[in-house]
């Protein structure tokens, strides 16, 4: 029997019924809000991706709308 994992982006996942109970465990035990969070954690782990690779500081939050326009005006 395999479960698929359907979001709203445009990819489906299809897994053993065993493997979508294992990322539920996961999603719960680290407090991720979605399935997306637990694999994309769990490849960066085993993938050892430093932080580095998502920009200078990845802590910083994004710019609005009116601070980008800002740096952009003509």
């Amino acid at each position: 029997m395999a479960i698929a994992i359907v979001t709203s982006m445009s990819t489906t996942i299809q897994t053993r019924k065993r493997t979508a109970n294992l990322l539920k465990e996961l999603m719960k035990k680290t407090g991720a809000k979605s399935y997306d969070e637990v694999i994309a954690a769990l490849a960066k782990e085993k993938l050892k991706v430093p932080k580095s690779m998502f920009g200078s500081n990845p802590s910083l939050k994004p710019f609005t709308e009116e601070e980008e326009s800002q740096f952009h005006e003509f």
